[in-house]
């Protein structure tokens, strides 16, 4: 049974740095970002065509060269929490919560009794095809998923402290554009600092209940400044913007 580098990494305060997969669907993508350095890839559901099968032959493959994926599902919910961690996903980045009772939905599905109510599937991928004590096997599935739960309307901070002090969610984020837009500031001079309000909630939130805060950063500045305020587990960019940036670079240099 392998452990989970993602939860071990931030067990050890050490930051975790990775990027967002959008668009492409091979697998050989992950070492390729591990040889550059990163320490996972966040693989997006909810706003691309990425199907089921993809995201099981890249979890085989994340599992096998011991460099994690993150999923956001389309949905945080049981049929595809489920569904995820069966195909051998332990990181899950759940969008959408909106309050306690969803939080501990999330919590019940994604983890085995006592802690919750997670579906029992047979022999796959999740355990990497050993048989192996079945009650050993809870326990430690439990200990290693890793669960972030996103906040992204201005509704959902009313539940911040208990989502925070609720033992199953590992990690708490802003999801900032659905947010920027529900708080009635996307697109206004306002935005860059009502978002930054609300990050620094929700790492208040973090500190105080122990537990891990996320952040989405568009720049090496902004890692270093979430880093700094004790945010571990950073996204940089995705695959997308930082191919188009590249390209977008190159053609300015060969053109000119």
């Amino acid at each position: 049974m392998k452990a989970n580098p993602t939860r071990a990494g931030i067990e050890r305060g050490e930051v975790q740095i990775g990027t967002w997969i959008n668009m492409v669907r091979t697998p050989a993508i992950l070492p390729l970002l591990k040889s550059a350095g990163l320490d996972f890839a966040r693989v997006d559901m909810e706003h691309t065509g990425a199907s089921i099968e993809s995201i099981a032959e890249m979890a085989l493959l994340a599992r096998a060269i011991d460099f994690p994926i993150v999923v956001r599902p389309p949905k945080a919910n049981r049929e595809w929490i489920t569904r995820l961690l069966d195909i051998g996903v332990v990181n899950l980045h759940c969008p959408q919560v909106e309050n306690a009772a969803h939080a501990a939905e999330i919590v019940a599905a994604s983890r085995y009794a006592p802690m919750g109510l997670r579906g029992n599937a047979g022999l796959g991928p999740a355990m990497d095809f050993e048989r192996v004590d079945p009650v050993a096997w809870r326990a430690f599935a439990n200990a290693q998923v890793f669960v972030t739960v996103m906040f992204e309307t201005e509704a959902a901070f009313a539940d911040l402290d208990e989502i925070a002090a609720m033992a199953g969610i590992d990690a708490l984020t802003i999801g900032p554009a659905d947010l920027a837009q529900d708080m009635g500031v996307f697109g206004t001079p306002d935005q860059a600092r009502v978002m930054d309000e609300m990050r620094d909630r929700v790492l208040d939130a973090a500190r105080r209940h122990g537990k891990t805060c996320a952040m989405l950063c568009a720049s090496a500045e902004q890692v270093r400044q979430w880093q700094a305020a004790g945010a571990l587990l950073l996204a940089y960019r995705s695959e997308v913007d930082v191919m188009h940036a590249a390209f977008a670079t190159a053609m300015t240099e060969l053109k000119t």
